[in-house]
């Protein structure tokens, strides 16, 4: 009878390998530092969840850490720099203008399919020399040791067994680990649903990102290839059937009447995704020799696209601390991390937040209020640069990754 196969061991063991998971992964094999990541579908663009068809709006220091971790090569011909920035609500008077070049920039950020970033990830991590990769795998358990973890792993070749130092859950919004390691989350449900399609504008988006808040929620138009625009349309829950069911003349006219005609006649819409819009915040960060990033430690609202930006940040600290680290699980390195994505972390769920709370408010009495803070933000020198850094990603104290070409 043979006896079963001892432990292997990992200095760390990441769990999920979505946008934010594989980047981790990435920037680790990159430090030099050992890993080992699990994943629940098969290293395939179409099999991964995660690389779908949003478009994402990638922040100048998203593309920073993209580039330092070899990533962004891949990519880049697929991406649509962001020049400028227009921000507004219907029916009111006030608005906000970011322009790249008024920055010092060449862009604001960039737009980028989500599949075309899941396939850059995939060649990249193809490339890694450090990494053990499980795909698809399912962790099973967790069993804490006096100085690790022990991971239970089903794979297509039966179970495995991983003892690890540290434990990364990067499994997304409902996440195993999080629940593992008994953190609990406060959730907030906005009762809205989010529908992305891509839309050709009757005048060319010149690398303008527009924004456009209403009482039935934002709706955003994202700058992409071939004169085409990634839509974001948001609608209440109880009317996501309904805007599903219709047929392409019936949503590109709801586009139309949500976004207004800045760009002539919206036309051509591709296919429709919906995802309804929920917040989750993890109530902490770290537990013993096991830390939460991405989706995992906080699913924020898609206003302003600052859920992969904020997730990737997570990743590349993590890596930075992990890297001058003897031991990658230390309590020291983890409240280190926790303290350091503290400013960003709360100051970006805070705004976005805020945004859907106030800016789609249905509420006359604020209208004037709203407006002038978008002509101060517009008109005064002070906010707008607080505001188009924050925008760019440069908030708190940022992983050094994504400094190599801070303006």
């Amino acid at each position: 009878m043979n006896s079963p196969a001892p432990p292997a061991h990992a200095g760390v063991l990441i769990v999920g390998g979505g946008l934010v998971g594989a980047s981790l992964a990435i920037a680790l094999d990159a430090a030099g530092i050992a890993a080992t990541l699990v994943e629940a579908a098969a290293p395939r663009i179409d099999a991964q969840p995660s690389y779908d068809e949003r478009n994402l709006a990638l922040a100048r220091a998203t593309v920073n850490g993209l580039t330092a971790i070899g990533v962004w090569p891949h990519a880049a011909a697929q991406a649509t720099p962001i020049r400028h920035i227009h921000v507004s609500r219907a029916g009111e008077f006030g608005s906000t203008r970011i322009d790249a070049a008024k920055h010092g920039v060449d862009a604001l950020g960039w737009t980028l399919p989500a599949r075309e970033l899941g396939a850059a990830l995939l060649r990249r991590l193809d490339a890694c020399t450090r990494l053990t990769r499980f795909a698809p795998a399912r962790l099973e358990s967790l069993e804490a040791l006096a100085d690790g973890w022990r991971a239970r792993i089903h794979t297509a070749e039966g179970e495995r067994v991983v003892e690890a130092a540290l434990v990364v859950g990067a499994d997304g919004t409902e996440s195993f680990v999080r629940g593992q390691l008994g953190i609990g989350a406060e959730r907030h449900d906005y009762e809205q649903t989010l529908f992305v399609a891509t839309v050709t504008p009757e005048r060319g988006h010149a690398g303008r990102a527009w924004e456009r808040f209403s009482d039935q929620g934002p709706v955003a138009l994202l700058p992409l290839a071939e004169r085409r625009c990634g839509l974001v349309l948001t609608v209440p829950a109880e009317e996501a059937d309904e805007v599903a069911a219709l047929d392409d003349a019936g949503f590109v006219a709801l586009a139309q009447q949500r976004f207004g005609w800045r760009l002539g006649r919206l036309s051509r819409p591709g296919k429709r995704h919906p995802y309804a819009i929920h917040r989750v915040a993890a109530q902490r960060l770290a537990g013993p020799r096991a830390v939460l990033v991405g989706n995992a430690a906080q699913t924020v609202h898609p206003i302003g696209a600052q859920g992969f930006n904020l997730g990737l940040r997570d990743a590349l600290t993590l890596a930075e601390l992990v890297a001058v680290a003897e031991d990658p699980g230390a309590t020291e390195l983890l409240e280190r991390y926790a303290a350091r994505r503290a400013p960003d972390r709360e100051g970006t769920m805070t705004m976005s937040h805020s945004l859907v709370r106030l800016a789609c408010l249905e509420q006359p009495m604020l209208a004037p209020l709203r407006s002038l803070a978008l002509l101060a933000h517009d008109r005064l020198s002070p906010l707008q640069r607080k505001l188009a850094r924050h925008g760019m990603g440069f908030r708190g104290e940022p992983p050094r990754a994504v400094l190599e070409r801070l303006p």
